[in-house]
């Protein structure tokens, strides 16, 4: 996933926010016995009111309508279901996201029942760094894990509101938001479009995004879906989760998770890290939590912040981390900060080749595990190429592992690369 000053080549019209908190239910105290006493009545104590419940299902059918599945018989939105517009949206995306789940999902399940049986069972907690709204793949590889800390430079966004889910132009632009991560599995930024392009396309598939991102700007029909919380929400119902809450969260200087007012996540100060909380539960019913936080985690932007980031992963426990599509920047000198904490506070790491470069680890603490194929980085990262990773691929003794899948910059099937890090003696709690 990108993390650098570019923005995710996402659609032009802010969504406004639909706040969503949670209200315990108040206990009812039961009713004292009344005192007989002579010719009286004993009076009954009143009984307290009792707080509605939250309709979580409203937060959930807003995820559904912008995933182009059905909502509940009873939503507000159900009328919006029968414009023309959004059905033309929903065939399209039932389509797409068939063809993601034979082709990817399916995939990358058969792998991963397989190859991280074990990892799964250790990774209550996975952190997901460079990540974007990125829950797509982190859930698929991960969907076992209950908690999943992901952090990108993209704004936090806002629920979206019916003024906004009515508009028809929002469908062009979640269709232009998606299609690069259900067929290249990454967001596309600007200049990651034109390496792209220059590479010898096999299908018509660069051609197809590259049209319909030129198509949406060229009628103006960009929707500024405004930040990974619409995303967050259309994957989570795309891979079978029901939404149960949200809320908007920043972290304390000490990195504490604390609640935050929509203004503070919209337009954050220089020092404050922003964040949504979105609290899920699986088909199988298992409780899940969601948390991305839009944080610069280079060194020197750290340091205004006080590293309030790096604080609050510290205390989520041993770590799986996983990594991909994250531009190198780990391979430099100024994200030392966040490639330590990971190899200190990991068990497992998964990454692509855009992860942590080989020279950072110290073989004598890690056990490593190959996949797929390691050829040069694309021409736009061609100064990050490993040796290393060369004679780790080519070493007959120790071949890499089969990986059925595509994934990462380079994206095809037979060009992708997968390293599993098992650290040798467990980190402790």
């Amino acid at each position: 996933m990108r993390f650098s000053p570019v923005r995710l080549l996402l659609p032009a019209l802010v969504a406004t926010l639909t706040a969503c908190s949670e209200q315990k239910t108040a206990r009812q105290e039961p009713a004292a016995p009344p005192v007989a006493a002579p010719d009286t009545t004993a009076a009954q104590p009143a009984t307290p009111a009792t707080p509605a419940t939250p309709d979580t299902s409203a937060m959930h059918n807003v995820a559904a309508f912008l995933a182009g599945l059905p909502v509940s018989r009873q939503s507000d939105l159900r009328p919006l279901t029968a414009q023309p517009a959004w059905q033309a949206y929903a065939a399209d995306q039932t389509k797409s996201w068939t063809n993601y789940h034979t082709t990817r999902t399916a995939k990358i399940e058969e792998w991963a029942a397989t190859e991280l049986d074990s990892v799964r069972a250790a990774s209550p907690t996975v952190f997901y760094p460079f990540s974007g709204p990125d829950f797509l793949n982190v859930t698929t590889m991960f969907p076992t894990s209950t908690t999943y800390v992901l952090m990108g430079l993209e704004p936090i966004g806002t629920v979206p509101d019916q003024a906004t889910l009515e508009n028809p132009k929002l469908f062009p632009a979640l269709k232009a938001s998606l299609w690069s991560v259900l067929n290249f599995s990454f967001f596309r930024t600007n200049d990651m479009a034109v390496e792209l392009n220059s590479k010898k396309p096999d299908s018509n598939t660069l051609n197809k995004a590259n049209s319909i991102v030129k198509t949406a700007e060229r009628t103006n029909q960009r929707v500024n879906i405004g930040g990974v919380v619409p995303l967050l929400l259309l994957f989570a119902a795309r891979t079978d989760h029901q939404v149960e809450a949200l809320r908007y969260v920043q972290l304390t200087p000490e990195g504490q998770l604390t609640d935050a007012d929509s203004a503070t996540v919209q337009k954050p100060g220089l020092n404050v890290v922003p964040g949504v909380e979105v609290k899920l539960r699986s088909k199988a019913g298992q409780e899940k939590t969601v948390v991305y936080l839009s944080a610069d985690i280079s060194d020197w932007k750290l340091g205004n912040t006080k590293d309030a980031a790096l604080k609050y992963v510290r205390t989520l426990g041993p770590l799986t981390t996983y990594v991909k599509s994250a531009t190198y920047l780990m391979h430099k000198s100024y994200f030392s900060k966040v490639r330590n904490l990971i190899l200190e506070r990991s068990n497992y790491l998964l990454q692509d080749d855009s992860g942590i470069a080989m020279k950072y680890f110290r073989p004598a603490e890690w056990q490593f595990t190959y996949y797929g194929t390691y050829k040069r980085p694309i021409n736009l990262f061609a100064k990050q190429y490993q040796p290393a990773l060369t004679a780790a691929y080519t070493d007959k003794a120790n071949p890499p592992r089969p990986l059925p899948f595509g994934t990462g910059y380079n994206w095809r099937q037979n060009d992708s690369n997968l390293l599993l890090a098992r650290r040798q003696q467990p980190v402790q709690p």
